[in-house]
């Protein structure tokens, strides 16, 4: 492209704004089923499908192990995976502020084809508006995924069963404290890097040896205690967990000590929250770790018919009391 920078004209649907489809998006997202016309027309197959759309805001826009791009790939891609449907197309929106580097553009761009050829998606249709400067932070990215519901797969947040094991796939809060780090708010310095990813490989493969999976849900804005309380109060269930299983990394747990901030209410890009019966929890927990995205998987509790709504820590110390409920928003726009 000859521009260096994101103009008004490149959302006014003439002359720049052909170019900047043809320049950028087409370059990357380029496939048999993208339209140039007003919607995609695709074929499906029989069965279930899960349509799932999320917009993404993320300030700021580039940070250690990802951008806005992936990010907006994997959010929904991983909503559909939840789900227990194999994500199959997508459409992509775009709200960019004039004066946007068009060279950042083409690495979300870039980003955002890469890690849509890993989930095995298309992009098929999308938009582009331009607002005026100071309009818009950036570039906001909307994302809608459509898949299949992979046969005989049936999860959901009111499903949970007395008994039920509850696996978290990995180190938790990675993403919100590499944005909070990537503010740079605070001078702390560490090698935390996001763990944005998409999921759905992982949730094929567990959903394949057993057929008692329950929920599946990714632990992003609010973090994993927020999805504990959701489910908590979905099924109608206590959750019990211990703390001494829950998977931190060294590096997260130090900014929290520094910070006063508790990594279960941290975001995550890339883990899982499961519930599954506990006759098959080793065996999904051993499928898991053959995955580097679910490779520090654990079980870290269980779930009773009883006192519903609650969830209930199991200290280091050993001792119990309750997870305090989740209130406000610890860290806005890291998603």
């Amino acid at each position: 492209m000859k521009d260096t920078f994101i103009t008004l004209a490149h959302g006014a649907g003439g002359e720049q704004t052909a170019e900047l489809i043809d320049g950028i998006f087409k370059k990357y997202f380029s496939n048999s089923d993208l339209t140039a016309d007003d919607a995609a027309v695709v074929n499906f197959q029989k069965g279930k499908l899960a349509c799932s759309t999320d917009s993404f805001i993320v300030s700021p826009a580039f940070f250690s192990g990802g951008n806005i791009g992936k990010l907006s790939i994997c959010g929904t891609v991983n909503d559909l995976a939840c789900m227990g449907a194999k994500p199959l197309y997508l459409t992509a929106a775009f709200i960019i502020e004039e004066g946007f580097e068009i060279s950042k553009l083409e690495q979300i761009a870039s980003s955002m084809a890469e890690t849509a050829a890993a989930a095995g998606v298309r992009i098929i249709s999308g938009d582009t508006k331009v607002a005026g400067k100071g309009q818009v932070d950036g570039i906001f990215i909307n994302t809608t995924g459509i898949g299949i519901v992979k046969e005989g797969t049936v999860t959901g947040g009111a499903l949970v069963q007395d008994g039920d094991d509850i696996i978290v796939t990995g180190n938790i809060g990675q993403h919100g404290a590499t944005i909070l780090l990537a503010r740079n708010d605070f001078g702390i310095q560490a090698d935390v890097k996001s763990d944005c990813a998409p999921l759905w490989n992982i949730v094929n493969a567990i959903t394949g040896i057993s057929g008692n999976i329950h929920t599946i849900r990714d632990a992003t804005r609010g973090g994993t205690g927020t999805v504990l309380y959701e489910i908590a109060g979905q099924s109608q269930v206590s959750i019990h967990i211990e703390q001494e299983n829950i998977p931190v990394s060294p590096q997260v747990k130090g900014i929290c000590g520094m910070l006063g901030l508790d990594p279960m209410y941290l975001a995550c890009e890339g883990r899982l929250v499961i519930f599954c019966s506990h006759r098959d929890s080793e065996k999904i927990i051993e499928e898991l770790h053959k995955y580097p995205e679910s490779k520090d998987a654990r079980i870290i509790g269980h779930a009773e018919k009883n006192n519903p709504g609650r969830v209930i820590l199991k200290t280091e110390l050993d001792t119990e009391t309750l997870l305090p409920p989740p209130t406000g928003e610890l860290l806005p726009r890291i998603c």
